[in-house]
């Protein structure tokens, strides 16, 4: 069984659940943790089963909760090498330490760590530091090293990796972050696309959906909303930039002109709260899968910022 979980999903936290009947992987962690674990029981999933979690880019609502969940489940975290760089940035901005002399720090932490001790003496002293360290409390831990995470793993836009039983294929996408990618993900010969915080739809990307049994797209603003709403002219442009956010009418026209018509659903996501209605991303998607729609294809669901959606179970 492949089951998919929208935990959160828009301007103030993104976060989805992908598994297979043996691995959990949490696809970004843009609420905090406490916020994450009650929405995963909520819908029935379970924390402490989690596997890895992986990053899209380094924006505060894809990560706010990243480190907290990541030390507090002790599992890996997977990023591009640059969002991972953007993202030790983001959260040690006043830390003078460039990016090379973090992972050198790290690395000798690690090797101190890996040395055993010489004589019984050392022994029962690193065996009082073991359970010293054990009963720090968190909030100790993150003002030590707000960036300490379990274990990192890096992975490449168009580079297949495996995570337990499911094959995850990143893809560059055009977003204004320092590496941003989608994900397609396959598990029991079944397939679930997700790209989200694009400007626009490019055919490495519409390539790399086809063939899903779920697909999750953006369809973030209307564009006469954002035009006429209450941001600065400054963001109005960025969003509607080539590295902004997908248009309803963009995301319209990829799901009538490119898309494939195989999911069985088709899931519209990070919808702006200020320059979108969710009537009005529905409608625009309906309009262009007129002729795909059916019971067992095509269903049009809505990804919400404030509570999970159903599990969608394949």
């Amino acid at each position: 069984m492949v089951r998919m979980t929208v935990l959160a999903s828009g301007s103030r936290g993104n976060s989805t659940v992908v598994s297979s009947s043996r691995t959990r992987i949490l696809v970004d962690a843009g609420v905090s943790c406490r916020e994450l674990f009650k929405r995963m029981q909520a819908a029935g999933e379970d924390p402490r089963t989690l596997d890895a979690i992986l990053i899209t880019h380094e924006h505060q609502d894809h990560v706010q909760g990243l480190a907290v969940t990541a030390r507090k489940l002790g599992v890996p975290v997977y990023f591009t090498e640059a969002t991972h760089r953007a993202w030790i940035r983001w959260i040690t901005p006043r830390k003078r330490m460039t990016y090379a002399e973090w992972l050198a720090e790290r690395k000798q932490q690690a090797e101190a760590r890996a040395v055993a001790p010489l004589n019984p003496a050392m022994e029962d002293r690193e065996a009082f530091d073991e359970e010293h360290d054990a009963l720090a409390s968190e909030a100790e831990k993150a003002k030590a090293d707000p960036a300490l995470l379990p274990a990192v793993e890096f992975f490449s836009a168009g580079e297949e990796f495996c995570i337990g039983d499911i094959a995850v294929t990143p893809f560059t996408i055009p977003h204004d972050a320092a590496d941003p990618v989608g994900f397609v993900f396959e598990a029991e010969g079944l397939r679930i696309g997700l790209a989200t915080d694009l400007g626009y739809m490019p055919p490495n990307a519409a390539i790399r959906l086809r063939r899903c049994d779920v697909l999750m797209i953006e369809s973030n603003h209307d564009l006469d909303m954002l035009r006429d709403g209450p941001y600065p002219w400054s963001v109005k442009q960025r969003v509607m930039s080539r590295v902004g956010h997908l248009s309803n009418n963009a995301a319209a026209e990829f799901l009538e002109k490119s898309y494939d018509g195989q999911a069985a659903y088709v899931i519209l996501a990070h919808l702006s709260e200020s320059n979108n209605l969710p009537e009005l991303a529905r409608v625009s998607a309906e309009h262009a899968l007129r002729d795909r729609m059916s019971l067992l294809g095509n269903r049009v669901l809505l990804a919400t910022q404030d509570q999970p959606m159903a599990s969608i179970l394949l």
